[in-house]
């Protein structure tokens, strides 16, 4: 007698099989504490929590610092070194405000 063996990959849990035990409360993941209107961020490199609270700070933040790594960046293609541009350091910082400032 012949009998045929099927094997099947594991397949991931469906929400349906998921107990939902509260929504819109705090949570901690990872060791960290998230709040309802925290804001995640997260890509390849991993996750980061931005309290409510403090989002337009980040925001603002954030594109200061785009600003001043995207002229580190083009510092580096000029043939600057890396060291002593990144991280930023006082110096650094008064080359890039003054270069700013002129455009």
């Amino acid at each position: 007698m012949k009998s045929t063996i099927v094997l099947k990959p594991p397949q991931p849990p469906s929400i349906a099989e998921l107990t939902f035990i509260g929504w819109g409360e705090p949570i901690g993941c990872g060791g960290v504490a998230v709040m309802p209107a925290d804001v995640v961020v997260a890509d390849g490199d991993g996750a980061v929590v931005i309290p409510d609270a403090l989002l337009s700070a980040v925001v603002a933040e954030a594109s200061d610092q785009e600003g001043l790594e995207a002229w580190i960046m083009s510092e580096v293609e000029r043939g600057a070194a890396l060291p002593g541009l990144y991280p930023a350091g006082a110096e650094t910082r008064a080359r890039y405000e003054a270069e700013r400032g002129k455009k």
